[in-house]
């Protein structure tokens, strides 16, 4: 079940929603956790159970660490416990086809006969839960934390569907007192179903339409490098309004739940340098990264060396989180050498003297050279990709075809109002408190709802792109 689809809309929120404010406040996680339960379970019910198995794990390593006089070998081992088996759950479902496929390729190099691949299911939002929850009892062991007050506020955590497929990736801290007390209806209700129907209208009239764009360009043989340009930005506008439209969507839920979720996005083409790129997008996973493996690596108080090392595992891992393929490894090796030589730089690099225009298209430009590491299949798709957007590729009549096909006016005016959008809106939280103290605003957002959902239905695809990571 996905937020854009007619059965979430019209059936499944309608009706969470009513029951959940029908019931006593007592009741209330109960109730949402095993909405969220049927919400998670209706791609697989099996899905269901690997959750649950994750959440009992880490609960119970949370008892471990925070038993009374528990010694330190207690709760090393209780830390430990949780982190070996998030990471063996995601390595196996995320990663093992993978090893598999890498191994039979080197067998095969050395002359012998590859293995039968197993096939394995990833389970939808793994990446995203997995991190959240074992966060919980690494926090809990620094002692940054309290814990969860029962097996259920704890599953309630886990399981809250707004945030529970694609993130923003909440810290059990964040949300602590929340799972025990929060407001009812009323403002906090009125201002998420504005969030919520903003980040629809992003993602069914701006994401899906430009994404139609960079599918077929990306696909293409025959490829002019005007139209690779194109098809990129296309792209870079695709995934970022799916997924901060998907954030939105997921802020908006949690709110009218009554549950303040955290940002996830600043406007991150705005950036002027990948540091700040890196402040802005995806920021639950920046910050999460950051505080769980740059800084227990030793972040930059080792030295010089060490803090450029720590940089590149940490953005090689964060690109392999994100997939089991070479082009996300180059991705984040990419952004770990951009940060690394920005660092480098020092405090007032050269470049800070430039117009901050040209700083911000410059970094724009790095970003979308990395975007054709994140999109293409393989690294040979990615290298046929850089080589059309500098040189073309394929012959010049079907190339003639393919541009007549993704100019068309209406696509065109999408993409100048994405831009319009990326380099001079305004941020969604922002908009969202000017339409609480406007009416024709609060219009005018319904009235792009409204237009979205009847998109919904004429559009025959409407996938979220982070929900295969």
């Amino acid at each position: 079940m996905v937020f854009t689809s007619p059965i979430f809309l019209f059936y499944f929120l309608p009706l969470v929603l009513a029951l959940y404010y029908a019931l006593p406040a007592a009741r209330r996680n109960v109730f949402l956790t095993l909405a969220s339960y049927v919400f998670y379970g209706w791609w697989s019910p099996w899905f269901v159970t690997l959750m649950l198995a994750s959440t009992v794990i880490d609960y119970g390593a949370g008892k471990v660490i925070t038993a009374p006089g528990a010694s330190d070998a207690r709760r090393r081992a209780g830390v430990f416990v949780s982190i070996a088996a998030n990471l063996s759950l995601l390595g196996f479902f995320k990663y093992f086809v993978f090893a598999q496929e890498n191994l039979n390729r080197l067998i095969e190099l050395f002359g012998g006969e590859p293995t039968v691949l197993l096939t394995i299911v990833l389970p939808v939002g793994i990446s995203f839960y997995s991190f959240q929850s074992m966060s919980y009892s690494v926090d809990l062991y620094r002692r940054e934390a309290e814990p969860a007050r029962s097996l259920l506020d704890f599953a309630c955590y886990v399981a809250m569907f707004p945030q529970l497929v694609a993130g923003p990736i909440v810290r059990y801290r964040e949300i602590y007192e929340q799972l025990g007390e929060r407001p009812g209806r009323g403002e906090l209700f009125r201002r998420g179903a504005l969030n919520f129907m903003i980040g629809f209208a992003k993602k069914l009239l701006i994401a899906n339409t430009v994404g139609e764009i960079a599918d077929q360009a990306f696909a293409a043989g025959s490829l002019p490098a005007h139209v690779a340009w194109f098809g990129l930005v296309a792209y870079a506008f695709q995934i970022y309004f799916d997924f901060s439209g998907y954030s939105d969507m997921a802020i908006g839920l949690g709110q009218m739940f009554g549950f303040q979720l955290p940002i996830n996005f600043r406007s991150p083409y705005r950036s002027e340098s990948i540091t700040d790129f890196w402040r802005r997008w995806h920021i639950s996973l920046s910050t999460w990264l950051r505080d769980y493996l740059y800084i227990p690596l030793g972040g930059n108080r080792k030295g010089v060396r060490l803090t450029y090392r720590n940089l590149a595992l940490t953005m090689l891992l964060g690109g392999f989180w994100h997939g089991a393929q070479w082009t996300f490894v180059a991705w984040g090796a990419f952004h770990g050498l951009a940060l690394g030589l920005e660092r480098m730089a020092g405090q007032r690099p050269v470049w800070s003297r430039l117009p901050r225009a040209l700083r911000v298209a410059t970094t724009y430009l790095l970003v979308l050279f990395s975007w054709v590491l994140f999109r293409a299949e393989d690294m040979g798709a990615a290298a046929s990709y850089f080589g059309a957007l500098f040189a073309g590729a394929g012959s010049p009549s079907a190339g003639a075809v393919l541009a007549a096909t993704v100019y068309q006016p209406f696509a065109l005016l999408v993409m100048l109002i994405a831009g319009l959008i990326v380099w001079g809106g305004r941020e969604t939280t922002d908009v969202v408190r000017r339409a609480e103290a406007s009416a024709p605003l609060s219009a005018g957002v319904l009235g792009l709802f409204c237009v979205a959902i009847l998109a919904m239905f004429l559009q025959s695809e409407n996938p979220f792109l982070y929900f295969q990571f």
